[in-house]
């Protein structure tokens, strides 16, 4: 006979910066859409997860790396990777820092620099662990306003900054608007960044937003400065690494290196991640292939919800910020209905958008179709 277990709870044990958190959405699963559905298949466009194959290069790594099996730990430097990513950037080795995808970084910047009650800055709207991270370390955060049309307010950053924040993250391109800095705009904001804070540059989708020449190069905007910064990227969006969770950053100094090294576990990026972006690092053609595959589809969905009369911010990146003129979390769930997933935006003042990263043309071409129906009926 099974005893019986006492009711007990946790709950008083728990900091209370922690029990205040928002949980971070990923999106709907899967398997709940695809039994609400009815549907075998669900096109899932919450996670701004690239629809294309890795390249071959990566296949024949991950191959590779599972042949020699997984009995041993990675290298907890990373320093094959590393020394690849610094001899691209052309930065050196000891500024190189990798992280269990670039999120990982976010927080242990966070672990490292902040008190309780530092102050951050960051945009809104804007990724979300942009704000958990600095609350988990009992931070505060402000949170700079986009302009009407969803583009960089300087004399807003200028204020914000004003107020001597010690971290301040700053996303090129905005996540969830997909919108750019331009050059002028980014270093206007950089000199207004107090040379106490350390500065976060967040390029997360800046694959993407290359081949604009609007978009600056953030590490070539930044190299040379005297001040504290770090430049975040990963191979998960356009590199289609997302499953294997490595990202990199490159920092002013190798004593921010050293310091995110004492905060992070010892290997926290596995052996098949550091050979696959090894392999994606030196597969420049695939990349390319990548990025003007989803910069065609993103410029073609973009016009189609427009000419049905919704608002899409311009975007530079894998996704797209769209305006559905009514609650988000509605709109959410009748795409559910339609085996399509979506991310409702819940951030005051954002509650009508949702952001979609994009599929293949067949998949976005139902999303456009399914969308549309929504939108209309709700509006009617």
């Amino acid at each position: 006979m099974n005893p019986v277990l006492a009711s007990t709870t946790s709950a008083p044990l728990i900091r209370p910066e922690v029990a205040a958190l928002p949980r971070y959405d990923p999106g709907a699963d899967t398997d709940e859409v695809a039994a609400l559905s009815g549907s075998r298949r669900v096109i899932k466009l919450s996670n701004s997860e690239t629809p294309y194959a890795v390249s071959p290069a990566v296949a024949a790594a991950v191959r590779l790396a599972a042949e020699a099996g997984f009995a041993r730990y990675p290298d907890p430097s990373g320093k094959r990777l590393t020394e690849a990513i610094g001899t691209s950037s052309g930065v050196p080795a000891g500024r190189v820092v990798l992280g269990n995808g670039s999120e990982n970084l976010l927080e242990l910047l966070c672990r490292a620099v902040l008190d309780p009650g530092d102050l951050v800055v960051t945009q809104a709207p804007g990724f979300s662990l942009h704000e958990i991270f600095p609350r988990v370390m009992g931070a505060r955060v402000a949170k700079v306003p986009v302009t009407a049309e969803f583009g960089c307010d300087v004399a807003a950053w200028r204020d914000a900054l004003a107020a001597g924040p010690k971290l301040v993250f700053l996303a090129n391109p905005c996540n969830p608007t997909g919108a750019v800095l331009t050059g002028e705009e980014l270093a206007a904001v950089v000199a207004e960044v107090p040379k106490s804070a350390l500065l976060v540059l967040d390029e997360a989708y800046g694959e993407f937003a290359r081949p604009d020449p609007a978009y600056p190069d953030g590490l070539e905007a930044l190299r040379g400065l005297d001040r504290p910064w770090i430049v975040l990227r990963t191979f998960s969006k356009a590199y289609g690494l997302a499953g294997l969770r490595v990202g990199y950053g490159i920092a002013s100094d190798a004593d921010l290196v050293q310091a995110l090294d004492r905060v992070r576990t010892p290997y926290n990026v596995n052996r098949p991640a550091q050979d696959a972006a090894l392999a994606a690092l030196g597969d420049h053609a695939h990349l390319a292939d990548t990025v003007r595959r989803t910069r065609l589809e993103i410029a073609r969905v973009t016009e189609r919800l427009r000419g049905a009369g919704l608002r899409v911010v311009p975007s530079s990146t894998n996704f797209l910020f769209i305006d559905t003129g009514q609650p988000s979390d509605r709109v959410a769930r009748d795409l559910h209905r339609a085996a399509i997933i979506v991310k409702a935006w819940r951030e005051p003042g954002y509650e009508t958008y949702i952001r979609a990263s994009l599929s293949t043309p067949e998949d976005n071409d139902v999303f456009v179709r399914c969308l549309t129906e929504i939108c209309a009926k709700g509006n009617q």
